[in-house]
């Protein structure tokens, strides 16, 4: 967990906003962000699945959120137009983007996890 270092974990999932984006997506291991609103229930469906998720892989996976009501900058920086939207980072670059709720084996295997 050294490479997370200081930022705030809640069940294993990272809360990221526009202090600690960039840091958050450049660890070694694949990194999810979901960007996500409160008021979206598609995005409520997929929340438990990527908690679930953090849990399982714990030091394999990185799962990090980011509020896009609050973080604005950030979701129009990765053109994300509909949420949820989930994209798998390795390295600090995009490897896949999954758009809307899918059953879990489904938005794992769209992720490439």
């Amino acid at each position: 967990m050294g490479e997370l270092e200081g930022i705030s974990l809640a069940n294993n999932v990272v809360t990221a906003d526009q202090n600690n984006f960039n840091q958050v997506i450049q660890g070694t291991q694949p990194v999810v962000v979901d960007f996500w609103a409160s008021w979206c229930m598609p995005c409520r469906m997929v929340s438990p699945i990527l908690d679930e998720l953090a849990e399982e892989r714990q030091g394999a996976v990185t799962v990090a959120k980011v509020n896009v009501d609050e973080n604005p900058a950030i979701a129009s920086q990765y053109g994300v137009m509909s949420i949820p939207t989930i994209i798998r980072f390795q390295a600090g670059e995009e490897v896949s983007r999954v758009v809307g709720a899918l059953p879990k084996a489904e938005l794992l295997r769209r992720l490439g996890l």
